[in-house]
């Protein structure tokens, strides 16, 4: 199917500030030679965005899906990409999008439960998609049945074929209805399955204690998940520097953390955290400027 934010690729190179993701069948010249060289770009793009989440040293900063405070998003995606983050993770909105590629290199994903949106996020220099982040609906009194997230997820691949999907099951699941969910989403051609938890959790005991109580049911979520499917699975809600090294050691590819940044009051704050969780995790970390 054609989509309206498809830009024509030309015999040799791309077209400038138009992201290749966004190119499907339909709108990729005739020649064998420029489809070809399409595919290997897709290709690349793909696995270049993945590249730690294989290695399992995946760590993305979350700003929110509902976050739309400019002065608050470049505070996270700056400590995301001086603290030694991989990905950042931010609203999907055009405007955000634009904000969060001038201030870093890193790959970029979008969150949002609403397909149509992630075309113009992606055309603006988003480089991965993500259904999910939830917390803001359960606020609100509303859960995703398996169903509902299907549909998201087949209309989300139908649009946006090449582009990396990672889809959030929601921990208001059984575990092995999450695991059930995670199988068929995968067959779905889901890159990277997210898991939560944090919000259901109301640790008993302070200090590590409680990090480790706040953990548990995405801890237990990745464990579970991450032996039923190949793909990637990212440990996600309710992680600290505490917490981030037994995500991986339960079995999960990367880790996704946001309130333990963006709830903070100074940028300053979220690059110390963030450099604590990568330290953590063993990852490369970024001088502070």
């Amino acid at each position: 199917m054609s989509c309206s934010f498809c830009t024509p690729v030309s015999n040799t190179i791309l077209k400038p500030n138009r992201n290749p993701l966004l190119q499907n069948c339909s709108s990729l010249p005739r020649r064998r030679t420029s489809l070809n060289r399409t595919r290997a770009l897709l290709s690349t793009t793909k696995e270049i965005i993945l590249k730690e989440f294989h290695e399992r040293r995946a760590l993305k900063i979350i700003s929110g899906l509902q976050n739309f405070d400019r002065e608050n998003v470049a505070a996270v995606v700056t400590a995301a990409d001086k603290g030694g983050a991989t990905h950042v993770d931010i609203a999907c909105d055009v405007d955000m999008v634009k904000l969060a590629t001038s201030l870093t290199t890193l790959p970029v994903c979008v969150s949002s439960v609403d397909p149509a949106a992630f075309p113009a996020a992606v055309e603006a220099g988003a480089l991965m998609v993500e259904i999910g982040n939830y917390d803001s609906f359960y606020e609100m009194g509303l859960t995703f049945s398996p169903d509902q997230i299907l549909n998201l997820t087949k209309e989300t691949k139908r649009l946006l074929p090449s582009v990396v999907l990672s889809v959030t099951v929601p921990h208001t699941l059984s575990l092995p209805d999450q695991v059930k969910l995670a199988e068929q989403l995968e067959e779905e051609g889901v890159d990277i399955i997210q898991t939560e938890g944090g919000k259901c959790s109301a640790p008993s005991k302070a200090g590590i204690l409680g990090l480790i109580e706040k953990a548990t049911p995405t801890l237990a979520a990745a464990y579970s998940i991450s032996r039923a499917v190949r793909i990637p699975v990212m440990c996600s809600s309710g992680l600290s520097a505490v917490t981030a090294p037994m995500a991986i050691t339960a079995g999960a590819s990367g880790v996704g953390v946001g309130s333990a940044i963006n709830k903070l009051n100074d940028v300053v704050a979220m690059i110390a955290q963030v450099k604590s969780i990568a330290e953590s995790l063993d990852l490369s970390t970024v001088l502070i400027n």
